[in-house]
């Protein structure tokens, strides 16, 4: 099939690499003609493990470009998926679709021919209707069915997760679409990946019940931690309780700093939104979002405890800066606000994280970078492990507390067993953990 993707960002680059590899002839457009001319050298403009090698195999094979004109792309095209950006609109919380909108109109003067037009961004619900509406305004005469079809894939892991999908979900109002978009995922569908039609309202709203409910799910688990601190229980333990229950399952149940990342913040916030505008509060996502920010914030001040309750003019070693590991993606990070946190209250951080460090430094000011985790720890007051990389789960702990100068370890991952950290000569604080418990792992799950 031939397919027209408008927007290389993310989202859009992981689709058309992955349908490019399934034999469908793509081309990704993008108004950025730096982006263009880089990833026509094969050059990713993120980091996503994998991406770069799907993408040069394809573009070798002649089933992958990149062009910063729509026009001639889209007039070619069975199926347009629009996957630009909707960030969250500055001062009220709503999805901004200032650029789904345009890429709308600029579509509609360029079809030929039927035409399915999936919107791949994730929307507020009607934003299907409004679109169809767009291009029938703009081009009376275009042959159009919009449908919806949202993504779920998770930073770190995009490729696993679209090519082996728990669920397929499209949107249609129009029945045409319906074998269009089969055969645009028949690959997936041959592999009984489940293909769920509904409607496009529908289908708008499964993407933002399902990001609420895991960032409720983490947020709970959280306070949980809170609580097994209080009542000398073991959170992790509680959460193993909890997930062999099939009902519940143990994914997301992984006590932490917070949730962060380009997904979960906007949508929790765009679901509140959609719910204001349609009467109907979404009080359980409100509170969520309120608990999040708070314990983000809370972290700093857990470190500032474990140094003594001061850490004026004391050197904090952080490890991982990004939301999540596998990533470089900073947006929403918890290590934003703890980093802040800590230099607010006149402590020197310095940082170490494999892909994340620069765009940390133009995020934060005052933050010094390393060049390991054993560089960050060299005279370092305290350690503070906040994003589980993996190169973090295994850290010689006898080389770390030789190079500080004072053996505190503030894991805010419960990577590690606090009776072999102990052992070592730490003081050790976790999350939700009493003293000499715990299992160690931290084996957060990619979305996070």
């Amino acid at each position: 099939m031939k397919i027209a993707i408008a927007g290389a960002g993310y989202v859009g680059l992981v689709t058309g690499a992955c349908l490019a590899d399934f034999g469908h002839d793509v081309v990704c457009i993008d108004k950025d003609a730096g982006r263009i001319a880089a990833l026509r050298r094969g050059e990713i403009p993120i980091f996503e493990p994998d991406l770069a090698g799907l993408v040069g195999t394809n573009l070798g094979a002649g089933r992958l470009s990149f062009t910063s004109e729509l026009a001639g792309a889209v007039a070619g095209a069975e199926v347009v998926f629009i996957a630009v950006g909707t960030p969250s609109r500055r001062g009220d919380g709503h999805a901004d679709l200032s650029y789904v909108h345009a890429v709308a109109r600029e579509v509609a003067a360029s079809v030929s021919g039927f035409t399915v037009v999936a919107t791949k961004s994730t929307v507020p619900v009607g934003t299907g209707d409004e679109v169809a509406r767009i291009i029938a305004a703009a081009n009376p005469e275009a042959d159009v069915a919009v449908v919806s079809n949202p993504e779920f894939l998770r930073e770190g892991a995009a490729i696993e997760d679209f090519k082996r999908p728990d669920r397929i979900v499209v949107g249609v109002e129009d029945e045409r679409a319906r074998a269009v978009m089969t055969e645009v995922y028949r690959p997936l569908y041959l592999n009984q990946a489940p293909l769920v039609f509904t409607g496009r309202r529908t289908a708008e709203m499964i993407k933002y019940a399902a990001n609420a409910f895991l960032a409720m799910k983490i947020t709970f688990i959280n306070e949980m931690a809170d609580l097994c601190e209080a009542a000398g229980a073991d959170v992790q333990q509680v959460a193993r309780g909890m997930g062999l229950d099939n009902r519940i399952g143990g994914k997301f149940l992984h006590a932490g700093p917070g949730f962060g990342g380009s997904c979960f913040p906007k949508d929790t916030q765009a679901l509140v939104r959609i719910g204001e505008d349609f009467g109907s509060p979404m009080r359980l996502v409100e509170t969520t979002i309120a608990i999040n920010e708070q314990r983000k914030r809370a972290m700093a001040r857990r470190v500032i405890a474990a140094c003594g309750g001061e850490v004026r003019g004391k050197t904090i070693g952080v490890l991982g800066l990004t939301f999540k590991p596998n990533t470089d993606d900073m947006r929403e990070a918890p290590s934003i606000d703890i980093v802040r946190g800590l230099l607010d209250k006149g402590a020197r951080v310095v940082a170490y994280d494999p892909q994340g460090m620069a765009a940390a430094r133009a995020l934060i000011e005052g933050l010094e970078c390393g060049e390991s985790a054993y560089d960050v720890a060299e005279g370092a007051d305290a350690l503070v492990l906040v994003t589980e990389w993996n190169e973090f789960r295994s850290l010689d702990l006898a080389r770390l507390k030789a190079a500080m100068a004072a053996p505190v370890l503030v894991d805010l991952r419960n990577v590690y067993r606090h009776d072999e950290v102990a052992r070592h000569g730490f003081a050790y604080t976790s999350i939700g953990r009493p003293v000499g418990a715990g299992d160690g792992g931290g084996l957060a799950d990619a979305a996070e």
